[in-house]
């Protein structure tokens, strides 16, 4: 792959909203984007996640539906899968270097292998939106997942059902500077 063909696919990649409830995921490609999240990189390698993979028809729609609340994700019953991603326990190195520097790398390291996750869908023809806000209680009693956890993210995967949108960013002035803030 050259590198214009990654900077494609990054500004191909969007928070797509709306799936096409009637065409399920190929296995093969779910497996393509889950091995693209557990490839990862991650303070001193402690990989601190758990991807909770949900492809059960009538299960999809309940998670989808924790996903909703308030007027928001709406869009999440109608995605055919979701994979919550889980926090687990970091590996000594990276809790000692996080107390260290006080910082809680396991976010960061979650935050990065959403980030392959998302661009591995995009790769793969798929839409995907990365979701903070949802039900955690009942997602974890849906899911089976112990309450001591948490679940940070309900990464929704499908087929995109609206075309892509422009992409807003700020300008690079705003966001990049050499040598000096």
């Amino acid at each position: 792959m050259e590198y214009s063909d990654f900077l494609q696919l990054v500004l191909s990649r969007q928070s797509d909203r709306a799936y096409d409830k009637e065409r399920p995921v190929e296995t093969e490609k779910l497996e393509r984007i889950l091995e693209a999240g557990r490839l990862a990189p991650s303070a001193c390698n402690a990989q601190p996640w758990k991807f909770v993979v949900i492809t059960d028809r009538e299960l999809a729609v309940k998670i989808g539906k924790a996903a909703a609340g308030l007027g928001m994700n709406k869009f999440a019953k109608d995605a055919p899968v979701h994979i919550l991603v889980v926090e687990e326990s970091a590996n000594i190195t990276s809790m000692l270097g996080g107390k260290v520097k006080d910082k809680h790398f396991p976010l960061i390291d979650i935050g990065i292998a959403a980030a392959h996750i998302t661009l591995a869908a995009e790769s793969e023809g798929l839409g995907s939106c990365m979701i903070g806000w949802f039900d955690e209680k009942e997602m974890k009693r849906l899911a089976g997942i112990p309450s001591s956890k948490r679940v940070l993210l309900d990464i929704t995967i499908g087929y995109p059902v609206k075309e892509k949108r422009k992409k807003m960013r700020k300008s690079k002035e705003k966001v990049i500077s050499y040598n000096r803030y």
